[in-house]
């Protein structure tokens, strides 16, 4: 019979995992769906939500759109309808406009 983990190992697991993404946030390489931090912050004012109600977000940069181009879409597109976008103040309508606006074909089935 497999025992209850206690207080203690939980607590540990918790750190232990705190620490490691902690290592990889920290990180100044890290991708996501081979995006770099960079790119990711290039194309921030294009899908956040505006500050003031009812202004429109600037369209693209140059910098945001070259990352774009060089990113996974199928794979951020798996993020299109996860609470991670709004999390982070993204807005998930603006960034699926964001291929359409860079010029770039957006993927199937998004």
């Amino acid at each position: 019979m497999a025992q209850k983990p206690t207080w203690t190992t939980t607590f540990a697991l918790a750190m232990t995992l705190a620490l490691l993404l902690s290592a990889v946030w920290a990180a100044d390489t890290w991708k996501l769906c081979n995006m770099t931090q960079e790119g990711l912050a290039a194309c921030r004012p294009a899908i956040s939500e505006p500050a003031q109600k009812g202004a429109s977000p600037p369209g693209p940069t140059d910098a945001c759109c070259a990352a774009l181009g060089n990113a996974d879409l199928a794979c951020l597109c798996g993020y299109k309808n996860s609470g991670l976008l709004s999390y982070f103040g993204i807005d998930p309508d603006l960034a699926m406009q964001l291929p359409v606006k860079c010029n770039l074909p957006a993927p199937a089935k998004c």
